[in-house]
């Protein structure tokens, strides 16, 4: 049981922009600690974050609120915001401040909505993991994946990838992953994926010009290689739509795993930053549902779970894998940045 009390949302987000300075974006740490101070200036958002219900960590609430801001930027509009995000000046509390007076409802919508990140840094730890699938037993992967949002990371057979100086993947491809990398490099194997399908309560598009700027705006605007990334990955996923089912994550696995599956493949579920969006009682049934699965699973026939996920105390990020049969207890394959920008190797 966890027995941290829960956050308020202006406590959350004071310690996001310390996180962000410690995670190497100190403009977005400063972003966030001068929208605190301006916030009475925006009511709409200031009545959301000071009454926000449930756990605002949990729920990306500092996110959220840093993704308004940066959409607005994007757009050029209100100009000082803009000029602010172009580092042609350095007053944050002016151009936050009238950011927020003037454009309250929309930030305050940013907060209301649920963020749909889709990160393609993190690809590169689940890539790690699915390597150490394929040398197990040696077959093709069939990938499954609940949260997809717009389903970048299901074209990750598309993309290239650089783990601790072992090479996966398309070395041509416009999209390079490529994680900081400590501790020893996974062993190699090949990268083969025969099918990609996913789920999610919105699936985003990215033939959808206003998706893709929602999708640009969660990235910090001070990392601009992940910016350019991402640019790459909705461009690949407009030339090669990824498969995506508008549903309940636990109702669409329950209907996957219940699928027979065909020999001489490998059947992988995986998630990213998901679990804690998910109820309790999903989390627990999406758990249940895969080692129910597992008990059915040969070699011939093998299911893979692999996830990247905040531990529940949100200490740090976890790469986690199990495969069945032969490993079904929960292995911590690496920590990780939470974007994927970095990854500590255990194996």
């Amino acid at each position: 049981m966890n027995m941290i009390a829960p956050r308020t949302g202006i406590a959350e987000i004071s310690r996001m922009a310390r996180v962000a300075i410690d995670l190497g974006s100190p403009f977005i740490g400063a972003v966030l600690a001068a929208g605190l101070r301006q916030l009475g200036r925006g009511p709409h958002s200031q009545a959301v974050i000071t009454h926000w219900e449930g756990d605002p960590a949990s729920a990306a609430l500092a996110m959220r609120f840093n993704a308004a801001l940066h959409f607005l930027a994007r757009r050029g509009n209100p100009p000082a915001l803009a000029a602010l995000y172009r580092h042609e000046h350095d007053d944050f509390d002016g151009a936050i401040g009238d950011a927020l007076a003037a454009e309250d409802d929309l930030i305050a919508g940013f907060l209301r909505r649920t963020p749909q990140t889709n990160e393609v840094g993190r690809s590169g730890a689940i890539v790690a993991a699915l390597m150490q699938v394929r040398r197990r037993f040696g077959l093709p992967f069939e990938l499954l994946e609940i949260g997809s949002s717009c389903g970048l990371n299901l074209n990750l057979g598309r993309y290239g990838f650089d783990l601790g100086g072992v090479l996966a993947g398309d070395r041509h491809s416009p999209v390079q992953v490529a994680p900081d990398w400590r501790g020893p490099a996974p062993q190699p194997a090949p990268l083969e994926v025969v099918s990609a399908r996913g789920v999610d309560l919105n699936p985003l598009s990215a033939a959808d010009p206003a998706t893709c700027e929602r999708l640009m705006a969660y990235i910090f605007a001070d990392q601009p290689l992940r910016l350019h990334r991402l640019e790459e990955a909705l461009g690949m996923a407009r030339r090669h739509p990824p498969e995506i089912e508008k549903g309940d994550a636990s109702e669409w696995l329950a209907r996957q795993l219940a699928e027979p599956q065909a020999a001489g493949v490998c059947r992988v579920v995986m998630h990213s930053m998901v679990l804690q969006y998910l109820p309790p009682r999903d989390r627990a049934a999406v758990v249940a549902m895969i080692h129910d699965a597992g008990q059915y699973a040969t070699p011939e026939r093998p299911l893979a779970w692999v996830g990247f996920e905040w531990t529940e105390t949100r200490s740090e990020v976890r790469l986690s894998l199990s495969w069945f049969p032969g490993g079904e207890e929960r292995r911590v394959l690496a920590t990780c940045h939470p974007y994927g920008n970095s990854v500590d190797w255990l194996g």
